[in-house]
């Protein structure tokens, strides 16, 4: 399949993350390969934007996002998921596009057994008496979230840093089959960040049933402290 060249992620994240809908992300894997329509990111501005990783500096866990652009930067959240940002800019500046949602196009089968939490290899879940079908999925949730999606291509840490333009990269983003048109990208606040949670920097496909539900963050509950009566400040969530 083709790649997108490197210049595409060469510009703010702002730019990138609307062009990235529509566009075939991959991960060509041992097991095989899983192909997905992205329908939905987010953009993060790195250095100014306090819901970045990047916000406080250059660190072991964010080293990718300060690297060239193209790259894809896996951190993992919530101690159980992974999520995969692309990088964009010059190195240094640390801006980013979080992956939300996507439609499987290529290998549903090996997409699901990795959402059923069983093993890529079909040969193996049948020796050991075969798919579990009360934890069925929905084709239209397989990749419906960021780490959903990252379980469903079988994403993890391993692949932090891997380069979606190179050629031998198992990692890979490709132009739209179908250009999405401007008049049906939507834009709104980001998801689970509550500093600069006003900033309208989420894109989606209008319509489109693979983009995930919208939760707002919610505030972190108000404690008393003794005697004082005021409320515990507010704070950013990394994710």
């Amino acid at each position: 399949m083709n790649r997108l060249p490197r210049e595409f992620f060469d510009r703010p994240a702002t730019d990138v993350a609307p062009d990235l809908l529509g566009c075939l992300f991959w991960h060509h894997s041992p097991a095989g390969l899983v192909a997905a329509r992205l329908v939905e990111v987010e953009a993060y501005e790195g250095l100014t934007d306090p819901a970045s990783h990047a916000f406080r500096g250059h660190t072991a866990r964010n080293a990718v996002m300060f690297g060239a652009p193209g790259h894809a930067y896996v951190y993992f959240t919530y101690g159980m998921h992974f999520c995969v940002n692309l990088v964009c800019q010059p190195a240094g500046r640390a801006e980013a596009v979080l992956l939300r949602a996507a439609e499987i196009t290529r290998g549903t089968a090996l997409a699901s057994r990795r959402r059923r939490g069983r093993s890529a290899d079909l040969a193996s879940d049948l020796a050991m008496g075969g798919i579990d079908s009360s934890r069925e999925v929905r084709t239209v949730d397989l990749a419906r979230g960021p780490a959903r999606l990252c379980q469903a291509l079988g994403i993890d840490r391993a692949l932090d840093g891997a380069d979606v333009c190179g050629l031998d990269s198992p990692l890979g983003v490709g132009p739209p089959e179908i250009v999405v048109d401007r008049d049906v990208i939507c834009t709104g606040p980001r998801v689970g960040v509550s500093q600069a949670a006003d900033r309208p920097w989420r894109y989606w496909i209008a319509g489109d049933s693979h983009v995930s539900v919208f939760r707002p963050a919610k505030p972190p509950r108000a404690r008393l402290k003794p005697g004082s009566g005021s409320a515990a400040k507010d704070g950013t969530m990394h994710r």
